[in-house]
């Protein structure tokens, strides 16, 4: 979806912050059973939710340190490897005027549904837009300390299991961001993005593309670019 903000920044707490609610908006809008299914229990006994976000993007949008600063020329990614689910928020999508995202506005320009070049099976490098969040034992963890991997892959596994699709093997990050803190509804997310290789099933890539890899994906983060 294309977006024009009516603010010049975002506030930092309203960079992922208002992500699940605004995808659970356009869900309760157009399928209210869907959507507290999701909210409330998961996806047909899994507790992942298999939908994924993007925190608004900004082309060109000038730096200036400790700012998140916007630009007319905004974007955000919504996406379900499930059809109910996608197809429920297009028709959401598809009401809007704007989205109210935190204290800022998003004027709706325009949206279109995106599709990726279809792959084969098998090497594949993928890189995400936003940073992914991978936890253990309650502790967020970066690329390069233990347990990141195994962590991220136990999450890609999980997620091709609640899609009846082969577990992805082999992976390994080719190339790490820098360290990324935001506080989502009180409590902090950390996480850095990612470039990783693995082996995988084609539509298990396809999956991916359109939900994330990590933890909160509804909240905007391991969106595949």
């Amino acid at each position: 979806m294309d977006v024009e903000p009516d603010a010049s920044s975002l506030r930092w707490e309203d960079v992922h912050g208002p992500a699940r609610g605004v995808v659970y908006g356009l869900l309760r809008g157009q399928d209210a059973a869907l959507a507290d299914a999701l909210h409330d229990s998961g996806w047909k006994g899994h507790v992942l939710k298999p939908l994924g976000v993007t925190s608004p993007q900004f082309k060109g949008a000038p730096k200036k340190k400790g700012v998140y600063t916007t630009s007319s020329e905004g974007s955000v990614w919504f996406g379900s490897p499930v059809p109910e689910i996608a197809a429920a928020l297009v028709a959401g999508l598809a009401t809007r005027k704007e989205l109210v995202w935190g204290a800022a506005r998003l004027r709706m320009k325009g949206f279109a549904l995106e599709t990726s070049a279809p792959v084969a099976d098998g090497p594949v490098e993928l890189e995400t837009a936003t940073p992914v969040i991978v936890k253990h034992e309650s502790r967020h963890l970066l690329p390069g300390d233990e347990h990141f991997l195994e962590r991220l892959q136990h999450n890609l596994a999980h997620k091709a299991d609640v899609l009846g699709l082969p577990a992805p093997s082999g992976l390994r990050v080719l190339e790490a961001g820098p360290r990324r803190r935001f506080t989502v509804r009180g409590a902090p997310r950390i996480g850095a993005q990612v470039r990783v290789f693995m082996e995988a099933d084609a539509r298990f890539v396809e999956a991916l593309r359109c939900w994330g890899m990590g933890l909160d994906t509804v909240q905007g983060f391991g969106w595949v670019r």
